[in-house]
This record gives structure tokens, sequence and C-alpha cells, in this order.
């Protein structure tokens, strides 16, 4: 399937709920982070995700739902992978070049358990407390939205 019909389907939240997986949410990521500035990029993934989940009946709480921490992180390390490592001819084939992007337990580099595990760190973005985010100095190339200094993360 091609980026933008996944992308449109994502949106619509017509993406099937079984297919809803890690892969999924970095594909987006990349998707947006190819579309928009890193501001906007968080800001409809965070609306579309929401959206999406309600979509499906997925219950919000402490232990289940949308995690603001989780999906801005994520979000920041494709940002700073596409920065030091250039697009891909796809989302699928930017997932498949960057393993490092599907190991799901990656932020326990960054975040204790005890600060990801917070309700402050799932209702909004906290700051890892392990060590700091990575962040480029190189541009996106061949971005298709405006090039932007890829240190503003």
């Amino acid at each position: 399937m091609d980026d933008e019909t996944f992308l449109r389907q994502f949106e619509s939240t017509a993406w099937p709920k079984a297919e809803w997986h890690h892969r999924q949410h970095i594909k987006v990521a990349y998707l947006y982070v190819r579309r928009y500035s890193l501001e906007t990029a968080a800001i409809k993934i965070r609306e579309n995700i929401k959206a999406y989940n309600a979509a499906h009946n997925v219950e919000d709480t402490l232990l289940n739902g949308y995690h603001d921490t989780m999906t801005q992180a994520w979000l920041r390390l494709v940002h700073f992978t596409l920065c030091e490592y250039g697009p891909a001819e796809n989302a699928d084939a930017f997932f498949e070049q960057h393993p490092q992007l599907s190991q799901k337990q990656a932020l326990r580099f960054f975040y204790s358990k005890e600060r990801f595990t917070s309700p402050e760190a799932k209702a909004a973005f906290v700051p890892p407390d392990l060590a700091p985010l990575p962040e480029s100095r190189k541009p996106i190339e061949n971005s298709q939205a405006v090039i932007r200094d890829c240190k503003k993360v």
C-alpha cells in the first residue's frame, strides 16, 4: 500500500485496529515529519492518534490509550533519523532501513520506568530523565516541507 493511501486510511480512522502497531506509528511519524514542521507534526500525530483511538473505542486509562511522551519521543527519534540519514523511497522502506526504530524498548535508554509510566508522562510530553533525546544539526534533505534546522527538537 502506498504512503498516501495508508495515511488517508489512518486519518479517516479506517485503518484496521488489528493492524495498528508500532510500525504504523513510526510510519505516521515519518510521513508527518516529511510534510510538516516538527511542531505541526507533533500536534497532528497527537490529534489523529486520539481520534483513531476514540473511533476504535480504545479505553483511555493509565495503562492504555494515548501516551503523549511515548508518541512525542518516537516522533523526535524519527525526526533525528530523518535528519541524519535522509528520507527513503517510502515510509515502509524508511522503517526497514532503520531497524533501531523497530525496537519498542529503545525509550528505556532515555526514560526511567517511574518517569515514563507516570500519569504526567501519559498526559503530556515530559523530557527524559536518563539521557537526552538525540539532536541533529543537519537539515532534512529532500523534505516536502521547508528545510528546517534539525537541531530544534
